[in-house]
């Protein structure tokens, strides 16, 4: 899907519009946004329903009804963008002959002043459009800038940033591909996708290790990964004999976790979570762990300022 918007002093070209080709993670997936057209239209459309939208009784009043716009949706703050192809759909939901011209795409890293998108269309379109634009793309652009500044923080080390299923209801397949923009990865989808056996579970039987591995492996379909939870080591010793493929490593300070890394020498993923901030992840990745789970990319994000700017 290409758009192009053709500007007096700088002619449009055409330019792809998310789902990117460049890399999300490493080598490892494409970014791909998460929703079929259908499915991205329902949620915007239900998002303009739910601000009257269609009913903007400011703008009726004081806009006439042939009244054209020009606007750049720009970036005050620096970060990294997310939600592209939501703003798109919604000023498109609202003016369906509106042009935009894509100059950033999700992934790419902004200065201040960094044009987004490039609009001409309906003024009153664009001005009851543009909430819900903004919205989504800056609670998407937050989270992947904070996931940028994790992935910086440990780079040149071997750990990978994780989120975590702390997300907004409804907005998880959103916000895990906005930590995928940032240059994270993802951790299980959710409760059906992977086996995570922490310490409410091992408290249902009685602490034991193999047991809850054993009765995990039994039921869930071959090729699930098993992960266990632990916060001190013996029961990481535990988690090795009973053949976890993954293990959590809960609240541990950095020297302890140096130690259950040895410990594990390779017959499982290490993963650090619990606590993790910017100022202590990069000790925590220089223990030798394989992955940082960190809850705050989803549930403590800061909005990106942007802003849409008419003519």
């Amino acid at each position: 899907m290409t758009m192009q918007h053709h500007e007096p002093e700088r002619p449009g070209t055409p330019r792809t519009i998310t789902p990117l080709s460049t890399l999300a993670v490493g080598s490892v997936g494409m970014l791909r946004f998460p929703y079929a057209q259908a499915e991205l239209h329902a949620l915007v459309k239900s998002a303009l329903d739910e601000d009257g939208a269609f009913n903007d009784l400011t703008t009726i009043a004081t806009v006439v009804s042939d009244r054209h716009a020009r606007g750049r949706l720009v970036a005050r703050a620096p970060g990294v963008l997310c939600g592209v192809a939501l703003a798109l759909e919604a000023f498109r939901t609202l003016d369906p002959k509106v042009t935009m011209r894509v100059d950033s795409e999700d992934g790419a890293r902004l200065k201040p002043g960094d044009s987004v998108l490039y609009l001409s269309g309906h003024a009153r379109a664009l001005l009851a459009a543009e909430r819900v634009a903004l919205n989504f793309m800056q609670r998407l652009s937050g989270v992947a800038s904070i996931t940028a500044r994790y992935v910086d923080a440990v780079r040149g080390t071997r750990a990978k940033i994780l989120d975590t299923r702390k997300t907004t209801p409804g907005w998880r397949l959103l916000e895990k591909y906005a930590v995928r923009a940032g240059g994270g990865a993802n951790h299980r989808l959710n409760l059906s996708t992977a086996v995570l056996i922490k310490d409410n579970h091992l408290a249902a039987v009685d602490g034991d290790v193999g047991l809850a591995v054993r009765r995990a492996r039994d039921l869930a379909p071959v090729g699930t990964k098993v992960e266990v939870e632990c916060d001190r080591v013996e029961q990481v010793q535990a988690a090795i004999a009973a053949g976890a493929d993954i293990i959590m490593l809960d609240n541990m300070a950095p020297a302890t976790m140096r130690e259950c890394v040895a410990l594990v020498d390779g017959r499982a993923l290490v993963e650090a979570s619990g606590g993790v901030t910017l100022d202590s992840v990069r000790a925590i990745a220089e223990t030798g762990v394989d992955w940082i789970s960190v809850g705050a990319l989803t549930h403590s994000a800061p909005a990106l300022d942007l802003a849409l700017d008419f003519e």
